[in-house]
């Protein structure tokens, strides 16, 4: 799965506009808007953030195996 649809799933997950996951990670709204549009990739800070956000909020998605394509 591309990084694009991974950011969107988590973001949807959690019942959040690309503004509010934004806000929870620390970043603009436009990063996040550029990341689920392909036009960038998160740095690996910015996907240490998210992982933590993941298991911080209980969010079943593990982004190591979506990567792997399982």
């Amino acid at each position: 799965m591309k990084w694009a649809g991974i950011i969107k799933e988590i973001r949807t997950v959690c019942l959040l506009s690309q503004e509010d996951f934004a806000k929870e990670l620390g970043v603009s709204f436009t990063t996040v808007n550029r990341w689920e549009t392909g036009k960038s990739k998160p740095s690996y800070k910015a996907l240490k953030l998210i992982d933590d956000y993941c298991k911080k909020n209980a969010v079943d998605i593990d982004i190591k195996k979506k990567l792997a394509g399982e």
